[in-house]
């Protein structure tokens, strides 16, 4: 582990070199430090779920947009229980929107909003930034930009998947579906269609075909309809300790402070649906999908090449300032201890949150996230995943 800074504070130190004055040399290194992360080596021999989901933003779509927003940690934490040869698989989530009349029409009206990320925050923001107005979808363009643009890697026991939602016919656009599925296919990416109204129309429209070519799944949803989560008597107790949990993170660094206020945001942006997307966002909190060491050093301990000697003592927050080495250890591992009981706490009561609400459930699913769900899991079975 070592402290770093971004290339961006590289390219302003070359250009200082025109000019050459105090101020400007102060400022190229408050960047510098603004810019500091914790560089742990995070890649993995672990399966991955790679997913990536493909909006349509267009006027007629604020349903879809309010049921990812208000499902996505549902989503999440439904994917948390998955295993692939005992071991537990990461989650990546890419996102784009298309079809919005403010995106550049000379790149097909679409977006990359989001590449690949575990950052499920940040995941929670891009989703929470989306805004729908009129214009022209271009499936076939959209799926072939996320199958350039996305690195999906070449692991056999990845799960990569494409899902990708809309409400106008599947051929619009002068990239042809058939290309996008064939190069689905080289990458081996199932595309998953999700057409958002009359399953047969959706049909018609080539919706079905265009997940059949890639052995995909083709589903309809009731994109209207609002998102039903249902009150439990663990809720409250929940999001307690969801509070609690926050004050486990010792942010490093300026983007550690960043991420605390990201943080906050995001659990705001989830109760502002209702108390309990609240507390699904904290159960995925409590989750291993959560992961936190680019800023936190409670996660960041945990990665093989972290070490105390290289951190920057201008980087610890203010309550670590000035301590030696053990005593930051010692801090940080008090802090660790108090994480996993909140996360087992947390956990423990979500099985009896799960079992309440299936016997007070009687609504039949016709929304995004049962309809990814079940195709994930479809899926993932070919591949000998299964699910704890």
């Amino acid at each position: 582990m070592k402290a770093i800074t971004k290339p961006f504070a590289v390219i302003m130190g070359i250009l200082s070199l025109t000019a050459c004055n105090a101020n400007t040399k102060q400022n190229q290194q408050d960047l510098a430090i603004n810019q500091t992360v914790i560089e742990t080596n995070l890649k993995t021999d672990k399966p991955e779920i790679k997913v990536a989901l493909l909006l349509d933003t267009s006027n007629s779509m604020d349903g879809l947009i309010d049921q990812a927003k208000a499902q996505l940690w549902e989503i999440v934490n439904e994917l948390s229980y998955a295993k692939c040869e005992e071991q537990n698989p990461n989650l990546k989530i890419a996102l784009y929107e298309y079809g919005n009349d403010n995106l550049n029409a000379d790149e097909g009206y679409l977006r990359q909003v989001l590449a690949f990320s575990d950052d499920l925050d940040e995941i929670s923001k891009s989703l929470f930034s989306l805004t729908t107005k009129g214009g022209n979808e271009y499936c076939g363009k959209v799926v072939k930009t996320a199958l350039d643009q996305l690195n999906w890697g070449d692991k056999q026991d990845d799960l990569k998947l494409i899902f990708i939602a809309g409400n106008e016919p599947y051929t619009q656009g002068t990239v042809s579906y058939k290309e996008a599925s064939k190069l689905a296919h080289q990458k081996n990416v199932t595309v998953n269609t999700i057409f958002c109204g009359d399953y047969n129309q959706g049909i018609s429209g080539f919706w079905k075909d265009g997940a059949d070519l890639t052995h995909g799944d083709y589903m309809a949803i009731n994109q209207n309809k609002a998102t039903v989560h249902i009150a439990s008597p663990y809720d409250d107790k929940i999001l307690e300790l969801n509070e609690k949990l926050n004050k486990t993170y010792v942010a490093y660094g300026y983007l550690g402070r960043q991420k605390m206020e990201m943080q906050t945001e995001q659990d705001l942006n989830a109760m502002s649906y209702n108390k309990a997307n609240a507390v699904s966002r904290t159960v995925s909190k409590s989750s291993r999908l959560y992961m936190n060491s680019s800023w936190d050093l409670v996660d960041a301990e945990k990665e093989a090449d972290f070490s105390y000697e290289d951190l920057d003592e201008k980087q610890l927050p203010e309550d670590l300032k000035g301590k030696s080495k053990d005593e930051i250890k010692s801090y940080v591992e008090k802090k660790r201890v108090e994480r996993e009981k909140l996360q087992k706490e947390i956990a423990e009561l979500n099985i009896k949150r799960k079992t309440y609400i299936a016997k007070n459930s009687d609504d039949k699913n016709n929304g995004l996230e049962n309809a990814m769900v079940n195709a994930i899991k479809t899926q993932a079975k070919k591949k000998n995943y299964i699910w704890e």
